[in-house]
């Protein structure tokens, strides 16, 4: 699949007190870059949301912090996908400054009827959507 780039500017709100961003921000900048990536493949989670009764949510992350990033830094959060199921996706998402590598995450999300708060198949024309970029 095509790498999706989204751009990141670490505000003051992302730091502790030394400018130094928290490790769950990171999180947060890949939570962005992905429904970023999923609104440009098919919409988005919303559109998803009230069509079909179901969502995204996540099941597992992995976390490699390699560097610290810092008050006003401008990221890069490039996702892959390295996995699609039925019922789940696996997204690689590297968190960079430049070319050096910061962040490097695994996440992945399982797909839940919203009504049944239960395990639901990806939507054909998601899965259709998601394969067309690999």
């Amino acid at each position: 699949m095509k790498k999706y780039s989204f751009p990141v500017r670490v505000y003051f709100s992302d730091t502790d007190a030394e400018g130094i961003v928290y490790f769950g921000r990171y999180l947060d900048f890949a939570e962005h870059a992905r429904t970023e990536m999923l609104r440009e493949i098919f919409g988005g989670q919303g559109e998803m949301m009230q069509r079909s009764g179901i969502c995204f949510v996540i099941k597992s992350v992995k976390a490699e912090y390699n560097r610290p990033a810092y008050l006003d830094d401008l990221l890069t959060v490039e996702t892959t996908l390295l996995e699609m199921k039925r019922f789940s996706c696996t997204f690689s998402q590297d968190i960079l400054r430049g070319e050096e590598l910061l962040v490097h995450t695994e996440i992945r999300v399982a797909c839940i009827d919203l009504e049944k708060k239960v395990p639901a198949l990806i939507p054909e024309k998601v899965l259709q959507a998601l394969s067309e970029e690999q």
